[in-house]
């Protein structure tokens, strides 16, 4: 097999980068070690930022996402029984962010992108990189994890397979730097089948600590509550979950949370994560690849393609004006935007959860931080700006 971009990873970075090189003319095939079900199905949450949502309209792909997704004109802040509205859309000049599923947006990527003739293959397996130093390096496979093995000559590796794929490992341990936090602290996630409680979502640092009360659907809500990472999932029965969820969200005010059946639940880890440079030789990484954040600033998926849309640029760049600088600079430009992205998500975590570590000092300084964000026009405006999305130029 032969093409120019061999793109390693059926996510986000990976899908948008193979829309994009498309557009550009520039050819590229996905692997991905899931199946084409295992992508559409793995729930979880998104958040769209504003020129996310502008990029899936210009791709052709933001048909459903207009029709389905939730836009919100700003997020509430609570603490002490208090709620707070942080105005995005007024604070930023009129943009919003998008609800949408992360597993939507890439049904939604994948069934364009077979419409468009490109080429997926999903459910592969033994993925190994090689000749990274030459003119030609290559992606090996295995189709169907069992297969004869195949390979892709390309001029260009891009690694968008996650953390625990192989594309970063190709970077030699002399040539990496890994920076990471290990948060002391996990979410328990539900869906439950419920109207709206609340018109926008709600990051509570109240009672055990934080809550998050957010939307899928008019009648299906996604809501997290902090608990320990390490706990098990079955030790939190449903009326557990619900009492804490009441008690995190409950205001001075009267207000009472909906509750619905639940029917999904799981326990994730915090973490922070970012790999440095994001490219050697011909290989770059990407996304979930090169850096991970906590889910809090809600920046994950758009952070993955913030990298391809520079990657785009590099390559096009490349191939349509023979200018090897952009490339050259890929990991120096989505770095500077990837720590940004690490202090606005790590900034949220650490305002917005109880850490049994931390001192009472410390915790009121959090509510100090919120209340600032409440009082405060300037304070107001950076969160806003960072939670929607920083400019690219």
């Amino acid at each position: 097999m032969r093409t120019q971009v061999g793109i390693i990873g059926a996510g986000p970075a990976g899908l948008f980068l193979a829309h994009l090189l498309h557009r550009l003319g520039i050819g590229a095939i996905v692997i991905e070690c899931r199946s084409r079900q295992a992508v559409e199905e793995t729930v979880r949450a998104g958040v769209l930022e504003h020129w996310v949502v502008a990029l899936m309209k210009d791709l052709g792909l933001g048909e459903r996402m207009m029709r389905e997704g939730h836009f919100h004109d700003g997020i509430t802040l609570q603490w002490n029984g208090e709620r707070h509205h942080v105005d995005i859309q007024g604070l930023t000049g009129g943009k919003r962010v998008a609800v949408y599923a992360q597993h939507e947006v890439l049904k939604d990527l994948i069934a364009g992108r077979l419409a468009q003739g490109g080429e997926i293959v999903f459910g592969v397996g033994g993925t190994a990189i090689r000749d990274l130093d030459t003119g030609h390096p290559a992606i090996d496979f295995h189709r169907d994890g069992t297969g004869a093995l195949e390979t892709i000559r390309c001029d260009y590796v891009i690694g968008a397979d996650g953390f625990h794929g192989p594309a970063r490992q190709a970077i030699p341990a002399t040539h990496r730097t890994e920076y990471q936090k290990i948060y002391p602290f996990g979410w328990l996630g539900i869906l439950t089948k419920a109207p709206l409680s609340w018109p926008e979502l709600i990051y509570t640092n109240q009672g055990d600590g934080f809550a998050l009360l957010s939307t899928r659907s008019p009648d299906v809500q996604r809501m997290y509550i902090q608990c320990d990472p390490a706990g098990d999932i079955a030790n939190w029965p449903d009326a557990r979950i619900w009492e804490q969820l009441h008690a995190r969200l409950a205001t001075n005010g009267g207000w009472s949370l909906t509750e619905g059946p639940i029917f999904q639940k799981g326990i994730i880890p915090l973490r922070s994560f970012v790999c440095e440079p994001m490219q050697y030789g011909r290989l770059f990484i990407a996304g979930d690849a090169a850096h991970i954040v906590p889910p809090t600033g809600a920046k994950g998926l758009n952070l993955a393609v913030a990298d391809v849309l520079v990657l785009s640029r590099a390559l096009n760049a490349h191939y349509k004006h023979n200018r090897r600088d952009l490339l050259d600079q890929y990991s120096a430009t989505c770095l500077r935007r990837v720590w940004k992205a690490e202090r606005f998500s790590w900034y949220m975590t650490t305002m917005l959860h109880r850490n049994d570590l931390e001192t009472e000092f410390e915790r009121r300084i959090h509510f100090a931080d919120l209340d600032l964000v409440c009082t405060s026009e300037a304070s107001a405006r950076s969160l806003a700006e960072n939670y929607v999305g920083l400019p690219f130029d």
